[in-house]
């Protein structure tokens, strides 16, 4: 819980030091049609999919030992643009295998291992988004298989280019903690599409 919260925290700080940076400088041609464009914005709804593979620190092999694991999965990720820097959503991993992982117990030092069945992970998201391509998400929610559940927090980042109407690719790379249990880090690349418009087109 400890490295989640220390990498939570870090996380949110690099965002807004960006922010800042970003503040300094004299504003381009793009941000000021940014400003401009921002007065006629909509709210809008994007939905994507992804494949990606999830990679599992403490995982174990077939013999018991101790390896990284690499896991492919799907996310399936649902987006709601309300302000034209601003978004929240809803994005759903699934790990497409089964596979044994050393959960983390609280209080340290001790360890046990668990088997995970093809656990579905949701989890709401915020997402802020500086200019047309890059976005910075955090989130809660939760990580679901017949074996148990576990609650998780998650950090995202994104970078998105529109291709046609609306369409857009995307890559995604993205931590997730399960309290008291692993972490995974994740990467992928996916598809995209908004519907109703706003006027900054872009993967929230």
């Amino acid at each position: 819980m400890k490295r989640a919260l220390c990498f939570l925290l870090s996380f949110f700080g690099m965002c807004c030091f960006y922010a800042a940076a970003q503040s300094q400088h004299p504003p381009t041609t793009e941000q000021k049609t940014q400003t401009l464009e921002s007065h006629a914005f909509r709210p809008s709804h994007s939905f994507g999919l992804a494949i990606g593979h999830a990679h599992a620190f403490n995982g174990r092999s077939a013999n018991g030992d101790k390896k990284t694991l690499v896991l492919p999965m799907w996310g399936l990720d649902y987006n709601y643009q309300f302000a034209p820097r601003w978004a929240i959503g809803i994005h759903t991993d699934l790990i497409l295998e089964t596979f044994e992982v050393e959960k983390h117990l609280e209080g340290g030092g001790n360890t046990e291992v668990v088997e995970r069945t093809k656990p579905i992970a949701p989890a709401l998201m915020g997402f802020y988004k500086p200019n047309h391509h890059w976005n910075f998400g955090l989130g809660f929610g939760g990580e679901f298989a017949k074996e148990d559940n576990y609650l998780l927090s998650r950090a995202a980042v994104e970078y998105a280019v529109e291709i046609h109407k609306g369409w857009e690719v995307f890559g995604v790379a993205q931590y997730d903690f399960r309290w008291n249990a692993y972490d995974t880090w994740s990467i992928g690349l996916g598809i995209s599409k908004a519907f109703g418009r706003g006027a900054h087109p872009k993967h929230p």
